[in-house]
C-alpha cells in the first residue's frame, strides 16, 4: 500500500558518508558497493531528515549510465520509495544528456523486476552465472537463488 512520505531526494553531499547500510541491502559486496561510490553519483531520499532510501547512477559509455544500486529502508517497502528513486533516476540522467538508462538486477528478484519493468525498463539481455561468479556467498530472495544478472535498458 503506497502512503504519501514527504520525501526528500538529493545528492549525496561530499562531506557526507554513504548510507552503506542501505547500499548493502540492494548489493551485499562492500568491495563492489565502494568501487562504484568512487565511480558513481550517489542520491539519497530523506523523510523527516532520516535517509530512507539511495541510489547511484554510474557513468559506462559515452551518451550511457548505469542504474546500479536502488535501496529502500526495509521497514518502509511497499509505498513507492523505490518508484519515485528510479524517477528521479531517469530525470537526473536525462538532464545530464545520457541517452540510455540501464540497470541489471537479480533473477530471484521479482518485486526489483516489476518495478523496473513499471517504470519503462526493457529486458535486453542475461548475464548467465553473474552471481555466481561475483560473489563469494549464495544469495537468496524470495526462496530462489540468485544466479543470473537481467539486464535492462531504457531509451531516454
Amino acid at each position: 500500500m503506497e502512503r504519501n512520505l514527504p520525501l526528500i531526494i538529493r545528492p549525496l553531499g561530499p562531506e557526507e558518508r554513504p548510507p552503506l547500510e542501505l547500499l548493502l541491502l540492494a548489493d551485499p559486496s562492500p568491495p563492489l558497493v565502494e568501487d562504484y561510490l568512487r565511480r558513481g553519483s550517489c542520491f539519497v531520499a530523506e523523510s523527516d531528515v532520516r535517509i530512507v532510501g539511495v541510489y547511484v547512477l554510474l557513468p559506462t559509455r559515452p551518451d550511457t549510465a548505469e542504474l546500479v544500486n536502488v535501496a529502500v529502508d526495509e521497514t518502509l517497502h511497499g509505498q513507492g520509495i523505490g518508484k519515485k528513486l528510479v524517477g528521479h533516476a531517469v530525470r537526473t540522467a536525462r538532464e545530464a544528456r545520457f541517452r540510455t538508462l540501464e540497470v541489471g538486477t537479480g533473477n530471484s528478484g521479482i518485486g526489483q523486476l516489476a518495478l523496473y519493468q513499471k517504470c519503462g525498463f526493457r529486458i535486453v539481455g542475461v548475464d548467465l552465472d553473474f552471481f555466481i561468479r561475483h560473489y563469494d556467498e549464495p544469495i537468496y530472495e524470495n526462496g530462489i537463488q540468485c544466479r543470473d544478472m537481467i539486464r535492462m535498458s531504457m531509451d531516454l
